[in-house]
């Protein structure tokens, strides 16, 4: 069953958080690198663990990790991993609390080389979910396959988001620039 036609049978409050991240996220293309790099950090933290438990603490980790900025978190030091490792409303795994500012630091380093983070994922495009696999696990910290084909589907790099009869789906070919509909 597919994230469109299972919506539907979930009971409240579970169906609107998922309907609302459905309709209005899951597969848009995302231009900002802060919000890119926090769709990474959500999907990492996902690992594991339900989606529904990553939407439920979203404005948590956006506080947590100061509203996903960049270069903030790439000079956290010892002091906010620990604040982080202590922050009940986000969650508290050192691996991914560190892979999130080795992260950082990396995306620092493509924001410089390729002019952002975007630019880095536009000059890769396209390629195989396992091509992608591997470029990820070579760039980046806690990247496995799960992980880095939910986050290419969440920012419309791979297919497979949404149905194409779901009418979201139509959506969000209208709002992808040409190149990224290769």
């Amino acid at each position: 069953m597919s994230y469109c036609s299972y919506i539907p049978t979930m009971s409240e409050p579970s169906r609107s958080l998922h309907q609302n991240y459905h309709n209005n996220h899951y597969g848009f293309p995302i231009h900002d690198d802060n919000e890119l790099f926090g769709r990474l950090i959500l999907e990492i933290n996902q690992a594991g663990l339900s989606w529904e438990t990553i939407l439920k603490k979203e404005i948590s980790f956006r506080s947590a990790y100061d509203n996903f900025d960049i270069q903030r978190i790439a000079a956290y030091t010892e002091i906010e991993r620990e604040r982080l490792l202590n922050d009940p409303g986000i969650i508290r795994n050192r691996l991914k609390i560190n892979a999130a500012i080795e992260n950082a630091k990396t995306i620092v380093g493509l924001q410089k080389e390729y002019g952002s983070f975007e630019k880095w994922l536009e000059q890769n495009h396209p390629k195989t979910k396992e091509e992608w696999v591997k470029l990820f696990k070579k760039t980046f910290k806690f990247t496995g396959g799960e992980i880095v084909g939910e986050f290419l589907m969440s920012i419309g790099y791979l297919d497979g988001a949404h149905d194409s009869s779901c009418p979201v789906h139509q959506e969000i070919l209208k709002s992808k620039p040409m190149w990224l509909l290769k």
